[in-house]
């Protein structure tokens, strides 16, 4: 019933309609407004390494720039842009484990972060929560970005249950600590990783903790920068994530004639939301990216689903992105915000809780996988009864 050729050329034509019209408009002497300037900062060893993963994956229409105490993992980075933190501190020998050490680099290293943050728009703070270096200097970075005026967003990790009370404790603190300091706080449960690629070697389980991050930088970045099929811009993505507090991020893909159904709901039931869920969520920003096959109704299908359960009121930012990798395919990534309380992080029942809970649930799937993004899947442990 639903005529998708159509749709998909027609939506193709008004694209290449408007990008014609920005190019009329640069000839007639009417220029278009300044790019957003997007920064993502990664914090302390595991910030930095989800920094290089975003690199070699050619993360467009960003720029990266690595903080750390650790000299020689600087020099290691793939990062052009780097700050050694508290050189006259910690002479570039690391923070030892020490959130306090990092903090307090950070703050000898404040006027140099106030010089490379001048004039950036959005700043993304990556870390890895539990150490010192990142677990200390995050919020130092984050309160610096906000002062600069640039829409601060905190997407964290938290440490795997197996590295132990003390690190689960200091990150548990750190996330506290950077919560007063960022627009939005998206926190990852690096447990979560676990449960679905219980089998994987200990360094790819790394990997996709790195890929997780880079994906939700990626949901929201490349809305903003990447010429769609729907385009967002950056004052939209502001109204939606200013004192958002924290954020739940989703990622969900599907395939064949439900796919976009299909992954709406997989990014809504997720199993990075932890125990948490998206419902009654005040914002929320919507990724859907396709090949050149998506259609308006693999738009509108998979933005009802998400309407159904967020406030009636919210605040919805839906941007649509083409890459021709995704020919049949359809993913979506959703980060929600302003749900009441506001800040499930920062209670001291809620430290207590992630510093001695060890695993959490395993998360459902259907048959095909489909609430689990192929980066988690193609690492699950093989069935006994497959051949």
């Amino acid at each position: 019933m639903h005529q998708h050729l159509n749709d998909s050329t027609s939506t193709m034509e008004m694209a290449i309609k408007n990008m014609s019209m920005s190019t009329s408009m640069e000839t007639a002497g009417i220029l278009p407004s300044q790019s957003a300037r997007i920064e993502v900062i990664g914090v302390g060893g595991g910030g930095s390494n989800a920094v290089n993963r975003m690199i070699l994956s050619d993360l467009d229409g960003v720029n990266y720039r690595v903080m750390n105490t650790d000299a020689q993992a600087l020099l290691q980075s793939a990062a052009s842009n780097r700050v050694q933190l508290g050189q006259t501190l910690t002479r570039g020998l690391g923070a030892g484990g020490n959130p306090s050490i990092g903090q307090k680099a950070a703050e000898e290293s404040r006027a140099e972060l106030q010089q490379a943050l001048q004039g950036v728009d959005l700043v993304f703070i990556a870390v890895g929560m539990g150490g010192g270096t990142g677990t200390g200097a995050a919020p130092v970075v984050a309160e610096v970005a906000k002062e600069s005026g640039a829409l601060t967003v905190g997407i964290v990790t938290k440490p795997f249950s197996f590295e132990g009370r003390r690190r689960m404790r200091q990150a548990a603190e750190g996330i506290s600590r950077l919560a007063d300091h960022v627009d939005t706080l998206i926190v990852i449960p690096n447990d979560r990783i676990k449960d679905v690629i219980s089998e994987a070697p200990l360094q790819e389980a790394f990997r996709s903790a790195d890929d997780i991050l880079r994906m939700g930088v990626k949901g929201i970045s490349d809305i903003i920068t990447c010429p769609g099929l729907v385009n967002v811009d950056f004052a939209d993505v502001r109204s939606v994530m200013t004192e958002a507090g924290t954020a739940l991020l989703g990622i969900g893909e599907g395939s064949g004639r439900s796919r976009a159904i299909e992954a709406a709901q997989a990014a809504i039931s997720s199993p990075l939301l932890e125990a948490a869920r998206i419902d009654g969520a005040k914002g929320c920003v919507i990724n859907i990216s396709g090949g050149r096959d998506m259609t308006l109704e693999d738009m509108t299908s998979a933005s009802e689903v998400i309407y159904d359960v967020v406030d009636p009121e919210a605040n919805i930012i839906v941007g649509a992105v083409v890459d021709e990798k995704l020919e049949g395919e359809v993913h979506v990534t959703v980060i929600a915000t302003g749900f009441e309380g506001n800040q499930p992080y920062r209670s001291e029942r809620s430290i207590n809780k992630i510093a001695s809970q060890s695993i959490y649930s395993q998360p459902e799937a259907n048959e095909s996988g489909a609430r689990i993004p192929e980066f988690l899947r193609k690492r699950q442990p093989r069935n006994d009864n497959e051949i």
